[in-house]
């Protein structure tokens, strides 16, 4: 149980300090709604990296199997929508905002940069926790961080099709639940992701955002930049455009 204890605190920092950087801008910088989107960003690709660890050596180093992965995969999303509220940390749903005229232009650019930029951060925090070697489990993670396992495991086309599957899916119900309490959404949105990405592990892991599979991939070998950029991004924004040009006939 060490492994899990271990991976708990990682957890716990990592929700404390981005609860915390919320709190501090939203009270110092409420303008700079971009900084928001970094922390989430930040939050939510360094629990996914520690999740991805989990399922990936966990079962071999920590005796721990894939259901604890999947728990630890809802919970750290449940999470992360209770104290990012109103934040997504997905380019995604901010360019979805700016189609709908929601976002304007500057205030979407400085929000995927900023995304980008947190996903980035939260990969080198993952990488300096893993040279850290708390557990064997760590040990293998650092040893394996240079020739990590790419998530896209079916050519770039077929790739393509499951991310705007996933990503469709997402802003199918995002849309329908636009106007719904918090206290409806987090959890039906927790559900959802967690089953997209548990349906989509042996394609391309279903992350429906780009800031979060460029953490999780893009730095992994077995495709080009290309092919992942054409993947995950091209992907959600193909389910994302399907949702908003028919979102008036769904509603009906």
């Amino acid at each position: 149980m060490s492994g899990l204890n271990a991976s708990l605190g990682y957890f716990l920092a990592i929700v404390g300090v981005s609860a915390v950087g919320r709190v501090l801008v939203t009270r110092w910088r409420p303008r700079w709604t971009f900084l928001t989107e970094l922390i989430a960003a930040f939050a939510l690709s360094a629990c996914r990296l520690e999740v991805d660890t989990i399922a990936e050596v966990g079962q071999w180093a920590g005796a721990l199997g894939p259901d604890v992965a999947i728990t630890m995969l809802f919970i750290s999303i449940t999470v992360h929508g209770i104290i990012m509220q109103g934040v997504s940390g997905n380019p995604s749903v901010t360019l979805m905002g700016l189609l709908q005229k929601d976002t304007g232009a500057v205030a979407a650019v400085l929000s995927v940069a900023a995304q980008l930029l947190g996903a980035y951060v939260a990969l080198l925090v993952a990488g300096k926790y893993w040279q850290m070697e708390l557990t064997d489990m760590h040990m293998i993670k650092n040893l394996m961080m240079s020739e990590c396992s790419t998530s896209l495991k079916v050519p770039p086309l077929q790739g393509v099709f499951a991310e705007a599957l996933g990503a469709l899916t997402f802003h199918l119900v995002y849309l329908v639940l636009k106007n719904r309490s918090q206290l409806l959404r987090i959890p039906i949105f927790s559900v959802l992701l967690t089953l997209i990405s548990y349906a989509g592990n042996n394609y391309t892991s279903g992350y429906v955002n780009p800031s979060l599979a460029y953490a999780m991939t893009f730095t992994c070998p077995g495709h080009t930049f290309l092919a992942y950029s054409l993947v995950y991004w091209l992907g959600p924004l193909m389910g994302e455009s399907l949702m908003f040009f028919n979102a008036k006939k769904i509603l009906k």
